[in-house]
Order: structure tokens, then sequence, then C-alpha cells
């Protein structure tokens, strides 16, 4: 009876071990990062979760519509998410905002990088000290749901890029990725699932070099 307790303690013990030695990454994004429809493994953060292999343990923490701008229609900082990703406490963040900030009645280019440094600063007062990459988002193949595809070219990804040299934060370079990749964006801003694995692997393949 001992012997069968004592195995059983071991076990845990181990289960227990590996789970505090996986790396948690948390990725904050809008609907691009939380997906949509019934297939959930298609969706990026666990599509990522399974690239990045064991060891690794990611946290889907995207709100559809977000902005990243405070003032904006739906800043994320109002979003239970946010709570979610201090909850969580990641080794990783994976940023992927600026889609819906693009959107006309968004766009202030001063705001948004007003609100992407705050971000940055706010992430960093978690005690993991995580390591934060910043995405820039996937081209707007449309103008559907007011995206504007202009700004996010010449207006969201400088800023991002900007930000990055600030901080010393590594850009992950998903816009420049799929730019010929139009056809797997139905309605030209979301990708399909073959999108959402080639933009998984650029993110995978970004944070595992």
């Amino acid at each position: 009876m001992m012997k069968s307790y004592l195995i059983i303690f071991v076990s845990l013990s181990i289960i227990l071990t590996s789970c505090q030695n996986e790396i948690k990454v948390a990725c904050i994004g809008d609907s691009i990062t939380k997906g949509g429809g019934k297939n959930k493994s298609s969706f990026y953060p666990v599509q990522l979760d399974s690239l990045l292999g064991d060891g690794y343990q990611v946290l889907n923490c995207g709100e559809s519509g977000a902005t990243m701008q405070r003032d904006g229609n739906k800043p994320y900082w109002h979003q239970k998410d946010l709570n979610n990703v201090f909850v969580y406490m990641p080794d990783i963040i994976v940023i992927m905002l600026g889609t819906n900030d693009s959107k006309t009645n968004n766009w202030n280019a001063t705001s948004y990088e007003r609100s992407y440094q705050s971000m940055i600063d706010t992430l960093n007062t978690m005690d993991t000290k995580p390591q934060i990459y910043l995405c820039f988002p996937p081209p707007a193949f449309s103008s559907a749901f007011s995206i504007n595809g202009s700004t996010i070219q010449s207006g969201v990804i400088p800023i991002i890029n900007r930000i990055s040299k600030r901080n010393n934060l590594q850009i992950i370079d998903v816009y420049n990725g799929m730019t010929k990749m139009s056809d797997l964006f139905p309605d030209g801003i979301h990708p399909n699932e073959k999108g959402i694995k080639i933009m998984s692997e650029i993110i995978a393949k970004s944070i595992k070099n």
C-alpha cells in the first residue's frame, strides 16, 4: 500500500514540475487572434501551441474588434482579456493589435503610439518580466469592417517599428510574410485556416529563434 502511494506521489510531482517548467505564452490581439467558428483547433494561438511543441503553453487573449488605442471604439484596455494576461503570468507575450485602429473613426497616430507604449510599460510591471514580441498585423486586402489597409501600411507598421527600437523588442513581420496571399483572406481581413497556419508558423519561428 505504501509503495502505491509513493508511486502516485512521485508521478504527481513529475507532472507538477513539468507544468511549472513550461514556458507560458500569452497572445494579445483582436479577432485575428481570437479566431472564429466552431473549429477552435484552427485558431492561431492553438496552432502556435502545437507548433511550439512540448515545453510551451499558449493562452488565447484575443478580443474581437479590439483596438490598442485607449480612445478607440473598443479598447483592449477595457477587456477582461488584459486581466487574464496578468493572472496567467506569461513568460512571453505576443502583441498583434492595429487592424481595428486603422478604421477612419479610430485612427490617430499620436494616440496609437502613446497607447502602445503605455501597454508595453504596463506589461513590463509583471513579476515574470515577460519577453514581448510585437507583430506587424497582416495586410488588409479589402475595406471590409471599415479597415484601412493604407493606414496599416503607412501608419500602424512604422509606429510599431519605432516602438520596437525604442524598447529593444523583437518584431514579428506577419505583414510582409503574407502580402502575396490575398487568396487566403476570404473577406480581405481575416485569414482562412491555411492563412492562419502560415501566420502561426511565422510567429512560432520567431519565438523559437
